[in-house]
């Protein structure tokens, strides 16, 4: 332990002159290069407030103008969808106008169709009466037609 410790202070007597020489560059820092380089910072700093202001004045100008600008840009904006409303609404208009043809088209059609269809109906209705008298009296033919042949089981049963 007392050669530990015997080594720890070779060591640190060692590096005395080491501590010495970073506080003397220290120092030496302290004078050439940090208050000259905060000095400079100091002025610049100080330039820089009057620049600042110089650019926040141009910054609200350019803001003005924007607005301005935004502002005839919704007015245009208003009058292109006003423009696009009334040719929307005329298109809307000429679709509707074009539908009520259509449909008025389509109405006349189907009277056409149902007049057509009632006069077939009133033709084959008169057929098919026709055609039921026909075989009416064919069926009425057929059935007294073997009575009036046939013997009558009355006069054959007597004999």
């Amino acid at each position: 332990m007392d050669e530990t410790l015997r080594q720890l202070g070779g060591l640190l007597l060692g590096a005395i002159p080491t501590v010495i020489l970073l506080l003397i560059v220290l120092t030496a820092y302290r004078f050439l290069v940090h208050q000259p380089l905060q000095r400079v910072l100091n002025e610049r700093r100080s330039l820089t407030k009057g620049a600042i202001e110089r650019a926040r004045a141009d910054i609200a100008a350019a803001e003005a103008k924007a607005a301005e600008y935004e502002q005839r840009l919704r007015e245009a904006r208003s009058a292109v969808f006003k423009a696009q409303e009334a040719r929307r609404q005329q298109a809307l208009q000429a679709h509707v106008e074009a539908i009520a043809q259509a449909r008025s088209r389509a109405q006349e059609q189907v009277k056409q169709a149902r007049a057509a269809l009632e006069k077939e109906k009133e033709s084959v209705q008169t057929s098919l009466q026709s055609e039921a008298e026909r075989l009416a009296r064919e069926i009425i033919a057929a059935i007294l037609r073997p009575a009036a042949t046939a013997p009558s089981p009355l006069a054959g049963g007597r004999s």
